[in-house]
């Protein structure tokens, strides 16, 4: 049998996404393995969900250290696990373009609207502002501009009468935990 292949995620929170990247990589069809989870929150709940799935993690605080050092710090923390790919679920930091350069076509990201609209946070109010019908989400390509690297998949929700930022986030959330393992697969597997 193959070496699967090795997937770092990086998170700030309760880490749904990457809950989702765990759940899927336990198929045995599954062609990665997700060996780390690192956080820059030290308290991040998705923490405890990685170790409680048998999951190394690694967190470090950015405060008070220059941003370099702490890239350092993640940089050194996924090569020493081995990671081939990183995914992004939740990373709630704006990555250098030195390390977006020191992993170059090797960093993915979700993001929680139908790129190239939206780019940013606020997505789902930006979105019933706008009048939109549609919003959703889409896995990209992580490089040096925000989210703006070639867009993967995307998964569409109509955006209703009623809705509110918070409620169509809730339903955007559930076609993202069903779109980025199957994008993450195709990708790793390119």
């Amino acid at each position: 049998m193959l070496a699967k292949h090795r997937v770092g995620v990086l998170i700030s929170g309760r880490g749904s996404n990457m809950a989702a990247l765990i759940a899927a990589a336990k198929a045995a069809d599954c062609p990665y393995d997700v060996v780390l989870v690192a956080s820059d929150k030290p308290d991040a709940a998705g923490l405890t969900h990685a170790a409680e799935a048998g999951i190394a993690t690694f967190a470090h605080s950015p405060r008070g250290i220059p941003k370099a050092d702490y890239e350092a710090a993640i940089d050194g923390a996924l090569r020493d696990a081995g990671v081939e790919t990183i995914a992004l679920a939740g990373y709630m930091r704006l990555l250098s373009d030195w390390f977006v350069g020191q992993w170059r076509d090797r960093i993915v990201n979700i993001h929680p609207s139908l790129l190239p609209a939206y780019k940013g946070l606020d997505t789902h109010a930006r979105a019933i502002a706008a009048g939109d019908a549609e919003a959703g989400c889409s896995v990209h390509v992580v490089t040096e501009e925000l989210d703006a690297g070639s867009v993967l998949a995307q998964a569409r929700v109509p955006i209703l009468p009623d809705d509110t930022p918070d409620t169509l986030a809730a339903r955007v959330l559930v076609e993202e935990h069903r779109l980025y393992p199957r994008t993450l697969t195709e990708f790793v597997t390119r």
